[in-house]
């Protein structure tokens, strides 16, 4: 099962993705969230196996949040 977190500011792009990635067997969606800050703490505690980030948000973009991500090892 693949772990999947959803980070996007826009909620109806968190809506429509988290959907089509329910209808995915070996997708589990185990979080959500609308800004970088919380998108890397949810990635710390969570610990996903794939992030779906925006680029552009608030806090921190997607870039930065790989970027502080990277070396991190689950």
């Amino acid at each position: 099962m693949i772990r999947a977190l959803i980070v996007d500011d826009e909620p109806l792009a968190r809506k429509a993705l988290s959907r089509l990635l329910r209808l995915e067997s070996d997708i589990d969606v185990v979080g959500e969230c609308g800004d970088g800050a919380r998108a890397l703490a949810l990635a710390r505690s969570l610990r996903p196996d794939l992030l779906f980030l925006d680029i552009r948000m608030p806090e921190r973009d997607g870039f930065e949040v790989v970027e502080a991500l990277s070396g991190v090892s689950w």
